[in-house]
């Protein structure tokens, strides 16, 4: 199996591997409660579509998971070089989850490309320090919630 062990904060792991599809709940139900809990993001889709959606990611093979005590713990979805969600549970956010998902596609690949809500005051300095630049920004016309964003790149150092 295609997996590796992260160290998170003292004392912790979470196991870094592909998602499996009985993952897919668990993703969606991260995604939705992102959502519920983010003020200035809209609803623009059911719960029940972001759960087919999430069902959709992993029957491509896109989505690697981070688990901990074997509870998926936040994902990353990625269609080669481009990241399409980094979402990381309420529980487990600033442990390392988020950084331990990046870290292994960073492993895999000499470039990644990401979009990101200019609101999104944390996922920016998330993706700065882990050394994504900003490339571009727009009102969000390319988007499904019209909501401004800006698009960040990695590559790795030579």
């Amino acid at each position: 199996m295609n997996f590796f062990s992260a160290k998170l904060r003292p004392g912790s792991r979470a196991i870094v591997e592909p998602a499996r599809p009985t993952d897919a709940e668990a993703i969606g139900l991260i995604l939705s409660d992102w959502i519920d809990e983010t003020p200035w993001m809209p609803r623009i889709h059911k719960r029940e579509d972001e759960q087919a959606f999430a069902r959709d990611l992993v029957a491509r093979g896109w989505v690697i998971v981070a688990r901990r005590c074997g509870r998926v713990a936040g994902f990353l979805a990625r269609d080669g070089d481009d990241i399409l969600a980094l979402y990381v549970a309420a529980h487990a956010r600033g442990q390392g989850i988020g950084k331990a998902l990046v870290a292994r596609a960073q492993k895999t690949t000499p470039h990644l490309s990401l979009w990101t809500f200019q609101f999104n005051d944390p996922a920016r300095a998330f993706y700065e320090a882990q050394g994504f630049r900003e490339v571009e920004r727009t009102g969000g016309a390319g988007n499904d919630e019209k909501l401004p964003d800006i698009r960040y790149v990695w590559e790795r150092p030579r």
